[in-house]
């Protein structure tokens, strides 16, 4: 990449090379030195005719120039140019203000600023919960799953005992308030709801054997309404599938916070 270099003019300042400037200098000088000859010759020929008076003018001329040349010095300093030297600067090497730069293009600093890019390292996304598919369980599954909703809510000795012999009872645990707690898991198709001979064997056991203080049947599907109007009389609170994924997901208390049943 060709870089253009620059002149330094007066006052330390850096000019840009002209060749119309240089080309300038040059006829001045060559205008310089062909005045100075035909000066030299005039003089020259003069002294041969006159040579009585062309010394006592050279003396004089040269005497006047010592003197202006003097004075000239006191008056300004050292590092300044002449008058001469400004009118030749002026005529040569004229100021650089007389070749402003072009304005930059409008937009050029917006467009500048809109291809700044800021980079950044990905951040992390924290950890989403999702409600699980309890239909998608086998009986054991839900059972533990259930379990796990409780024990995650607060309550503590949480057990599974479903299975043979498990008299109506799948979940038991101790809910946070200290009530003890007797959970029933139907774990049942959308198609085939909870009845109310399910409940009725759940309510046999579930305060008689279990010595429930807090009973809750929580199924994947629904309940008929003979089964719900059993559990109304018999205090059981009954969650369906809806009911369950609102428990899953917080939007809605656990079954032992509301005492009214759901």
């Amino acid at each position: 990449m060709t870089v253009p270099m620059r002149e330094r003019g007066y006052g330390g300042t850096r000019r840009a090379f002209s060749v119309r400037r240089t080309a300038f200098g040059f006829a001045a000088v060559a205008l310089l030195i062909c005045g100075a000859g035909l000066l030299v010759r005039t003089l020259w020929e003069g002294a041969g005719r006159h040579p009585a008076a062309v010394v006592p003018a050279a003396a004089l001329g040269a005497a006047a120039v010592l003197i202006l040349y003097l004075r000239r010095t006191r008056r300004r300093p050292a590092e300044e140019p002449g008058p001469l030297s400004e009118a030749v600067a002026e005529i040569f090497d004229p100021p650089e203000e007389l070749f402003e730069p072009a304005p930059e293009p409008y937009g050029a600093a917006e467009y500048d600023i809109a291809r700044t890019v800021v980079l950044t390292e990905p951040q992390e996304a924290g950890p989403v919960e999702e409600v699980a598919d309890y239909a998608a369980l086998d009986p054991d599954g839900f059972e533990e799953a259930i379990a796990a909703l409780c024990e995650r809510d607060g309550c503590s000795d949480v057990r599974v005992v479903g299975g043979a012999g498990d008299l109506g009872a799948d979940v038991l645990a101790s809910a946070p308030d200290g009530r003890r707690l007797v959970v029933q898991c139907k774990c049942y198709g959308p198609t085939n709801k909870v009845g109310s001979q399910d409940l009725q064997r759940f309510g046999g056991t579930c305060y008689a054997v279990h010595e429930a203080e807090i009973a809750v049947c929580v199924t994947t599907s629904a309940y008929t309404e003979p089964a719900l109007d059993y559990a109304r009389q018999c205090g059981i609170l009954c969650l369906d599938g809806e009911a369950l994924a609102a428990w899953s997901e917080g939007s809605a208390p656990p079954p032992w916070q509301a005492p009214e049943g759901l």
